[in-house]
């Protein structure tokens, strides 16, 4: 049985457990994530990039049935990052595992870091401090991201690594601290004697036939070939994996090369082997990307290997997943041995056959299983039987005692909750103006329990009973502020009534108009009418706005005459005389007649986005862009075809690829001229 790594930039591994889930399988989300692996068809999977903390973690992440997990996660950047190792149960097991390259990180639950533990407890081959002194980033930075999870088998140390990419000059530093510290600690375990695997994001494109871009960005940096391949990180790679292209002297600890690249090795001239392509510009259907991810094994290992490629297909990042498989029999001190005795404990297998049954007891201390969150729920059947806490509704009783009685008094929550009910329907089909609430409102009713029923009643019907009182008091206030905003419609039916002055409105029970520059009051202040008041409202009522033709609250009556003091009857149907200003006024009211058509389209206009405009080569709508350069454009938005990038990365018109079109949002008007 062969053995097979996977190495995967998964760009979040919630996303992509998510994309690669299978419909049918429906018992749990872990078998999810198992059917995930099962298509990878992989032993060991590698993923870089999780982009998840320590609370993100999860079930379906951590206890898939037959796998064991090994994360390491970013310490401040959170979200950021992160390595996570898969290994299949069935097939081998690890027999130590760390975190961090350079070996300053403290195992769970111990404050002793893995470089200082006895030899026998770890792992090995740690930067020295003057290898680490090349780049001016201390140990404790470098392992600060969750950048890397080594394993080390009886066989080989897997190292699994995602290497910082190269996103602007204040993290080259960082950058190629990293790079010199997987360097050396792959040289020092080599020099140890052990066989070593390196896979992972690298971020490094190795020589020109590795980028579809390498012309256009030796034109834009005016890089020759020689210059090209001699860029710092290229350089240390170079000298790092044999068949390098290194210019000049070698480095001083580099003078031999150390690593194979497995993939490379078995398509060598291969040209479009890409891994990665950059979303933004839909670059992956015309094979427009890098080879950045490796598979790499110590020379001495290059035997051990039957096959290696790249699973383009596989999408959910925008990275796809790269393999290596070694052989059933590998040549070991000249004797074929299985490959299964060689990535188990000593005695698991035995010439390829299980001997000793899988053990918990075993695992690494850096094991997902073993995070408390997780630990002793590693049967699958767990998830099914804790019930959820559902909030479970019980009768509660109120109980009063009297003093020197004997006899206790319980009702039941669902009559108070039938009391409150009743008292809220009862005040909700009160008219506006309801008369005041009776002083000893009705009690809640309680049902009888053979006792005498002479007590008081209980103090949680009471406060039902009070608060259903005060509600209904609340909803009964009503006046003629709540009358004129029944009357008033919907409040601001178009734009344009934001910016205009509001205009006063006639109530349906009051015919008065206040004066529009004054705001006084209909009557003066002793009681007598405000001059000009009366003839205000015959005004509003001979425009026939909302009036009816003979509305009884048009006309004062007796009663109201007596309390002004002097009888000032005026009937509807009298004319009044109307002065010009007034007359204009109310045919300009007249005229603003709120269109809801013509409303909904300025809100329409104002929020929406405008049309996009089509792309000269294909007469296809734009997809619109933001530029995240530093610069002057920063932040500008741009239009541009929405057709994938070609195989060239040139834009061309009359192709089947991504035309020339392009325009910025600012010059564009939605197609109006």
């Amino acid at each position: 049985m062969v053995l097979r790594i996977t190495t995967w930039n998964v760009n979040g591994i919630r996303l992509v457990m998510a994309d690669l889930m299978i419909p049918s399988i429906d018992r749990s989300r872990c078998l999810y994530v198992k059917a995930m692996f099962d298509i990878l068809e992989a032993d060991i999977v590698v993923m870089q990039e999780t982009k998840i903390q320590r609370k993100d973690l999860q079930d379906d992440m951590v206890l898939v049935p037959g796998w064991d997990c090994y994360f390491s996660l970013p310490k401040y950047k959170k979200g950021y990052s992160g390595v996570a190792i898969y290994t299949r149960q069935s097939v081998c097991a690890p027999i130590r595992a760390e975190e961090g390259i350079a070996g300053v990180l403290c195992p769970p639950n111990s404050s002793i870091s893995y470089v200082d533990l006895p030899e026998d407890a770890q792992i090995g081959g740690y930067p020295s401090y003057s290898q680490l002194s090349r780049f001016p980033v201390d140990a404790a930075t470098l392992d600060s991201e969750g950048r890397c999870v080594i394993l080390e088998f009886p066989a080989f140390v897997l190292i699994g690594v995602y290497s910082p990419a190269n996103r602007d000059e204040t993290r080259d530093d960082f950058r190629l601290g990293f790079i010199n510290a997987f360097d050396a600690r792959v040289r020092n375990l080599i020099a140890q004697g052990k066989r070593v695997i390196l896979t992972g994001d690298l971020n490094i494109s190795r020589e020109e036939i590795d980028t579809a871009n390498a012309e256009e960005t030796m034109r834009k940096h005016g890089l020759g070939g020689e210059e090209y391949a001699s860029t710092p990180a290229r350089r240390l790679f170079n000298q790092f994996v044999l068949g390098g292209k290194v210019f000049g002297m070698r480095d001083e600890g580099r003078e031999k090369p150390v690593m194979w690249d497995i993939c490379r090795g078995f398509h060598e001239g291969r040209r479009g082997m890409f891994t990665c392509w950059e979303q933004k510009i839909n670059a992956r259907p015309g094979n427009f990307g890098s080879r950045i991810d490796y598979v790499l094994c110590s020379e001495t290992m290059k035997d051990w290997f039957c096959e290696s490629n790249i699973q383009e297909g596989l999408m959910g990042s925008d990275h796809c997943p790269v393999y290596a498989v070694i052989k059933d029999k590998v040549k070991v001190d000249d004797n074929d041995v299985s490959i299964q005795d060689l990535v188990n404990p000593k005695g698991v297998f035995v010439n390829g056959k299980r001997v000793k049954e899988y053990s918990t007891k075993r695992i690494p201390a850096l094991s997902g299983k073993l995070i408390p969150e997780f630990d002793r729920r590693r049967n699958i059947r767990d998830m099914f039987t804790r019930k959820p806490l559902t909030p479970s509704v019980q009768p509660l009783e109120a109980t009063t005692t009297a003093e020197g009685d004997n006899h206790i008094h319980k009702a039941s929550v669902t009559e108070e909750v039938i009391s409150t009910t009743t008292n809220k329907s009862n005040s909700a089909v009160e008219p506006s103006s309801s008369a005041p609430a009776p002083a000893n409102p009705v009690s809640p009713k309680v049902i009888s329990t053979g006792r005498p029923s002479s007590t008081t009643k209980t103090a949680g019907a009471k406060r039902a009973s009070d608060t259903a009182t005060t509600r209904s008091l609340k909803r009964s206030k009503s006046g003629p502020a709540s009358a004129a905003s029944v009357g008033s419609g919907k409040g601001q039916q178009s734009l344009k009534g934001f910016f205009k002055a509001k205009l006063p409105t006639l109530d349906g029970d009051n015919a008065s108009e206040p004066e529009p520059d004054h705001g006084l009051p209909l009557t003066g202040s002793k009681g007598s009418p405000r001059p000009g008041a009366l003839g205000d409202v015959a005004a509003t009522l001979t425009r026939g706005e909302n009036a009816p033709s003979h509305s009884p609250t048009a006309t004062h009556s007796a009663a109201d005459e007596d309390d002004i003091g002097k009888p000032t009857t005026t009937s509807v149907s009298q004319p009044v005389p109307i002065s010009p200003a007034r007359t204009s006024h109310a045919a300009r009211e007249s005229e603003d007649v709120i269109d809801p058509i013509v409303s909904k389209e300025s809100w329409s206009q104002l929020f929406s986005k405008p049309a996009a405009p089509r792309c000269e080569g294909h007469n296809e709508p734009c997809i619109s862009l933001t530029t995240k350069k530093p610069g002057v454009n920063c932040g500008r938005v741009f239009w541009i075809c929405p057709r994938p990038v070609g195989p060239t990365g040139n834009k061309k018109n009359g192709t089947q690829w991504r035309c020339e079109t392009f325009i910025w949002s600012s010059q564009w008007n939605g197609g109006v001229s």
